[in-house]
Formats: C-alpha cells, structure tokens, sequence
C-alpha cells in the first residue's frame, strides 16, 4: 500500500520549480538546456544527424495528429493555418532540396507534405465541423510576407540560380514561425486536449534538435561556423536565430507540457495571458 501523502521525486521537484520566480525558471531552463546540449555533442558524433532526428520527430508528430483525426473523429485544437504554412514551406523545401541535395532528407519531406496535405484536406472537408476557426484568427500574410522579403535581401550565396536560393532561405524562414498560429488558437483555448499536445510538443523538439545542430557547430569551430567561406556574411548568422526563435517559442508551451505530465494530467493547461 502506498503512503499517504507520498510524492515521487519528479513531483517534488517539480513542485520545488513551480515556488520559484520567473527569472529562476529561465535560468533552471537554461541550465537544463546546457546540460541537453552536452549531452548531445558527448553521444552523437555525427551532428547531421540532428537535422534527420529532427525531420523524423516532426513526422511522428503528425502521425499522432492523424490517429488523432482518424479515431477520434475531430481537429478541435488544431490550427488549419498551421498545417497550410507547413505544407508551404515543407513543398519549397522539397523542391530546393530535390535539386540541391536529394537525400534522406529529401524522402522524409516528401513523406511530411503527404502526411500534412492529408490532415489538411481532412480538417478543411471531412472534419470541417470541429474545426474552431473563431480561434484560428491569425493572418496567413504575417509569417510568410516577413519571410518573403528577409529571404529577398538575406540568402545564400552558392553555384545555384538566384531564384532557388531565396527560395530556401524563404522555407527556413517560414518554417521558424510556422507554428504561431498553433500557440495562437491554443492561447485562446487555454485548455488543450493530448493529441494535439503531443503534436506540438514534438515540434519542440524537433527545433530543439535543429537549434542543437548550429549551437555545436559553432562551439566546435571557434565561430568560425557563422562566417563559412562562399555561404554570405549574413545568411548562416540569420539561419542560426531564425532557429533560436522558434525554439524559444515553443520552449514556454514545453515547460507546460512537462508540467502537465509529469503531474499526471492528461490535458495541458496554459496560463491566462495578461
């Protein structure tokens, strides 16, 4: 028989954090995600692999979205214009790394597009009904038009035709602010139910993974990572924030999701904005 009142040691600590101030948090986040990062650089040596890690997670993610539509019959919680601005910037994605690259990575995009044209189509036709798009309420035009116009002035400069270049510094653009639609519509709701916490919690991780891949890099260069001969001054500094940016964004639905699991709930719970 269990004690009365006994609390694992996860719960302790978490409820150790929860008393603690904001600034404490960040910088016991911060730590954590020093600790994270060693860990990494330690067991896997090829840091490439980060990127396939990365990709791969993100398309876990969706498979739980699509079970999630599949069984349940709904997309409530689920932001269309997510999916609409992923399934942008996965399609030039595709398309640059096809004549640039053409790899695993290149598979696993193509594998994502489908996947996110299906939850698309299943939201915009089948489910259409459970869709809350009083709560989905973020302009298309205020993640892509930035994007567009720092990718016209901030790109790589390689062998490939202008027109190319600007179009994957443009997906790598988008792809840093692809969700803030998602954290709109789930700020609004403040309640989320667990598939579509999953989902997202992945892309956290995946832009953890990716965000790791450049911090390493430069560690392990000195910085001489940002100014690599023949890729422009500017575009690998922008790339390594465009990836500190999302990370950060989704670093505070994270600490919920954590929060939320590791007090045993099934549904995670956001903090009403002041």
């Amino acid at each position: 028989m269990g004690q009365k009142g006994y609390q694992s040691p996860a719960k302790k600590v978490l409820s150790w954090i929860r008393k603690k101030s904001k600034k404490v948090k960040i910088f016991l986040g911060l730590i954590t995600s020093i600790i994270l990062l060693v860990t990494l650089k330690l067991v896997v040596h090829d840091h490439n692999l980060f990127f396939v890690i990365a990709e791969a997670i993100h398309l876990i993610g969706l498979l739980v979205l699509i079970y999630k539509l599949t069984t349940l019959k709904t997309c409530s919680g689920l932001s269309l214009k997510t999916q609409v601005l992923t399934a942008i910037f996965l399609a030039v994605r595709l398309y640059c790394s096809f004549l640039m690259e053409a790899d695993i990575h290149t598979v696993l995009d193509f594998i994502t597009l489908v996947a996110t044209v299906w939850v698309i189509y299943m939201m915009k036709f089948k489910l259409k009904a459970s869709y809350m798009a009083e709560l989905d309420n973020m302009p298309l035009y205020y993640p892509i038009v930035p994007a567009a116009v720092l990718a016209f002035f901030v790109h790589p400069t390689t062998s490939h035709i202008l027109i190319n270049r600007m179009l994957w510094a443009f997906c790598v653009y988008l792809e840093s602010v692809s969700v803030l639609p998602q954290l709109r519509l789930m700020q609004n709701v403040q309640i989320i139910e667990p598939f579509s916490a999953h989902y997202v919690f992945a892309l956290g991780v995946a832009r953890f993974l990716g965000c790791a891949h450049w911090i390493i890099q430069v560690y392990d260069t000195a910085g001489a990572y940002i100014y690599l001969a023949g890729r422009g001054y500017l575009w690998i500094p922008t790339v390594f924030l465009a990836e500190m940016v999302q990370t950060f964004i989704l670093a505070d639905f994270c600490y919920y999701y954590v929060k939320s699991v590791m007090s045993g709930q099934l549904i995670v719970r956001l903090p009403t904005p002041v």
